[in-house]
């Protein structure tokens, strides 16, 4: 029979003074960090933005062998993205190589080193910042500190919890399958036909965690203010992380700039 509650497993934490951090200051550092690094396309801003990353993990506690780990998941992607862009990116300067489409240049070149150490430094910081995040802990944040409607938070928070379900099901299905003799053959057709099978037992549960929330009165938007159990606060730790994040876009934009390499996305060339 397949489950029909969803685990109640809270990310582990890490150990690192990034638990101290409020969730919704998790994503206003994560908001601080990329902005400048999506608008400006330059390889100086994105390596110091990079560096200056791996300090902060250094400092607040993370393993070498923990960013090393996060970064070999990057790599694969980084490589990918700035191989696109060197092959078919804007051109510009001497001309390496060219076959039909293809043209490497050195413009393109410098493109693609500035892309490859974004996606590093965007996706370092985002896995360091939201690896370990407790969606509770969020849904508290979101709904006491930035004030968002209570009926969406909890409601997106159930949702979050039901998607541990989707795994487990999957399982079952197979197995399902495979105990009738039709899981052998087919594969793409097993495929299909187990996947609209997740929809319709997704589409299910989610209509009777509905009725059961709205039974319990999450659903209510008269009445007097909700309360919620555990009081989501910014404290100090809050300030000195949204600090550090400034001071690290201050320095990237600094830095191309004084070296003469910044570029808006749309004027790079």
């Amino acid at each position: 029979m397949i489950a029909e509650t969803a685990p109640s497993v809270r990310p582990t934490p890490t150990g690192t003074r990034l638990d101290r951090l409020n969730p919704v200051t998790r994503i206003v550092i994560a908001i601080i960090v990329s902005g400048p690094l999506i608008l400006t396309l330059d390889w100086l801003s994105a390596a110091t933005a990079l560096v200056a990353v791996v300090i902060a993990a250094l400092a607040v506690g993370f393993g070498i062998a923990q960013i090393a780990r996060r970064l070999g998941v990057l790599l694969i992607l980084a490589a990918i993205t700035g191989t696109s862009m060197a092959l078919y990116g804007e051109q510009g300067g001497r001309v390496w190589f060219h076959w039909l489409l293809i043209t490497v240049t050195d413009n393109s070149l410098t493109l693609a080193l500035a892309v490859f150490l974004r996606v590093l430094a965007l996706g370092l910081s985002a896995l360091l910042l939201f690896g370990d995040l407790d969606p509770t802990e969020l849904a508290d944040g979101l709904a006491q500190i930035v004030r968002l409607p209570a009926r969406f938070v909890l409601g997106a928070l159930a949702g979050v919890r039901m998607l541990g379900l989707f795994a487990a099901d999957w399982r079952t299905l197979a197995l399902a399958r495979r105990a009738r003799g039709l899981g052998d053959t087919g594969r793409l057709r097993r495929w299909l036909s187990m996947a609209f099978a997740l929809l319709v037992l997704a589409i299910r549960r989610g209509s009777r965690l509905a009725t059961a929330m709205e039974a319990r009165g999450f659903g209510a938007e008269d009445g007097p203010p909700r309360t919620w159990a555990r009081p989501s606060r910014l404290g100090r730790a809050d300030v000195v992380g949204i600090g550090v994040a400034v001071l690290i876009v201050v320095l990237a934009v600094a830095m191309s700039l004084g070296f003469g390499t910044f570029h808006w996305v749309g004027s790079a060339g």
